[in-house]
């Protein structure tokens, strides 16, 4: 199974990706919606715990944009987790980056083997946000693509390749 965390108003938006990373790795996916009306850290990590508690060794889970952030926050936390995530198009929430005190990752890295990948060309979170990311996950792969989009139009082979 693959839980696919999906980004800030973005469940609509996000399901060709999570279905497209689906079929590439012959998986079930299980995108959840999350809250539009509340995007606080809480409102996003209580039930994505409660997801994360519910999978098995062989799961995949994948954090799109905001929904990544908030994954890695909730990784970082202990306890029964996976044992890797991949984190699309990240953005960065430090001083350095976007600016929002509540979503800025300031560690430690969680125990989960974390990828990260982004789209040069993505015109919804500046690239410069993986290297900032990559800076704070210091044991993270890195992928990068020129092109494909906040939605890794045409990338999504790649990324599944990279999980599988």
């Amino acid at each position: 199974m693959l839980l696919f965390v999906h980004g800030a108003g973005g469940y609509e938006e996000d399901r060709p990706l999570a279905a497209g990373l689906g079929t590439k790795l012959g998986a079930r996916v299980d995108m959840p919606h999350f809250p539009d009306e509340d995007t606080s850290l809480e409102a996003w990590a209580a039930p994505m715990r409660s997801h994360l508690a519910g999978l098995g060794p062989q799961d995949l889970v994948v954090g799109h944009s905001f929904g990544a952030s908030i994954l890695l926050h909730v990784l970082t936390e202990g306890g029964a987790k996976p044992t890797a995530a991949v984190l699309l198009a990240m953005p960065d929430w430090s001083p350095d980056g976007w600016d929002v005190a509540e979503y800025a990752f300031h560690g430690p890295e969680p125990d989960a083997a974390l990828t990260l990948h982004h789209c040069r060309d993505d015109d919804v979170v500046p690239f410069a946000h993986l290297a900032l990311g990559s800076s704070r996950l210091p044991s993270a792969l890195v992928r990068e693509y020129p092109t494909g989009g906040h939605q890794f139009d045409g990338v999504i082979g790649a990324i599944a390749a990279s999980i599988g």
